[in-house]
């Protein structure tokens, strides 16, 4: 998910009682829940390497412990730093930290990370670096209205109706907001089960339905935004894959016609020479539909081949643009000159 989510999942959670029991909880499972999406820091030594490494260690059970000290130990610095300005010459008691606690719900701030990461269709690797597959619920789109609506409610609303409280004298019993809290975690629980039913549906109107002729090798349907009943389907033939709309509702797969074809290329020396490469080896292991294809480039002094990575699961039905592509430039001697994710015009 897109990284608001993150954070506002975090503390939602806080609010949801974890607040409570210690100062400093909210701060810390808001930054714990975003703490994973530190591994953006390697597209600085470029988009290649950047994705080889995106959801990777930091994305797993194993990284789980040391992403929440990482939380902690700013917070911990933060506090500090407040402290020593703020709290110096303050009379007032300052609120109790317990850093054992903070460490615990950091911990499951950042399970939270990856439980989202998981619903949508890029996918995480939890186990990796012990097991190297992807695994993906495909229900959730990158960014969901109604996930960020309830999140952001639950956190905006109670500070309004406390604001409406203190003009009426009504008194407060600890931290405002859990209620609202819980509300807003079950809602999005709620709607991870319809999409999942209805994804359920899609796939298997899908798994009915005959492409080109033949039964599909593997299927797939990828959620739109905010419409549970409205789907991406991925079918692999033999020969091609095929991306089409799929109404889960009806249900009714490829309404209007329109289906997409891409067909697979036949496997050449410098695809091969391609996929034997670092960012192609990773490209493959994460894509659910690889296609990959060269062209030659005559117009340089000296003949060189463009292959191009593209996953079909992101090629949504009547869309033109092709997100998460990767290029790679080779020479006449099938070695690498250029790669990444940036476009060659």
């Amino acid at each position: 998910m897109e990284p608001v989510t993150h954070f506002l999942t975090g503390a939602t959670l806080s609010r949801a009682g974890f607040n409570r029991k210690t100062a400093l909880a909210t701060l810390t499972m808001t930054l714990a829940a975003e703490a994973a999406d530190l591994d953006v820091l390697a597209y600085f030594k470029g988009s290649a390497y950047g994705f080889i490494q995106h959801r990777g260690i930091t994305h797993t059970f194993l990284g789980v412990p040391f992403i929440a000290a990482i939380a902690v130990a700013l917070v911990w610095l933060l506090d500090a730093l407040w402290r020593r300005r703020h709290w110096k010459h303050s009379t007032q008691p300052v609120p109790t930290r317990r850093w054992g606690l903070l460490y615990l719900f950091a911990c499951i701030a950042a399970l939270s990370h990856i439980l989202l990461d998981f619903t949508n269709n890029y996918g995480v690797r939890p186990f990796y670096p012990f097991l190297r597959q992807w695994y993906s619920w495909d229900i959730v789109f990158i960014v969901e209205p109604l996930i960020l609506a309830a999140l952001l409610a639950a956190l905006v609303l109670p500070g309004l109706f406390g604001l409406v409280g203190q003009e009426i004298g009504a008194r407060q019993h600890g931290p405002r907001g859990r209620g609202a809290a819980i509300a807003a975690l079950l809602f999005v629980v709620a709607l991870w089960g319809v999409r999942d039913y209805q994804h359920r549906r899609a796939l298997a109107a899908m798994d009915a339905f005959e492409i080109h002729g033949e039964a599909a090798r593997q299927i797939a349907a990828f959620p739109y935004m905010i419409n549970p009943f409205h789907w991406a389907g991925v079918a692999e033939t033999s020969t091609a894959y095929v991306s089409m709309h799929v109404n889960s509702l009806r249900p009714e797969v490829d309404p209007g016609n329109r289906a997409q074809s891409y067909y697979k290329p036949e496997n050449t020396a410098v695809i091969q020479a391609a996929r034997n490469t670092d960012l192609g080896r990773a490209y493959v292991e994460w894509a659910r539909f690889p296609l990959i294809e060269a062209e030659r480039i005559t117009a340089a002094p000296d003949p060189a081949e463009l292959v191009h990575f593209t996953d079909v699961r992101f090629l949504y039905p009547d869309e033109r643009r092709r997100p998460l592509e990767a290029f790679m430039l080779l020479d006449s001697h099938l070695h690498v000159e250029s790669q990444g994710f940036e476009s060659m015009k």
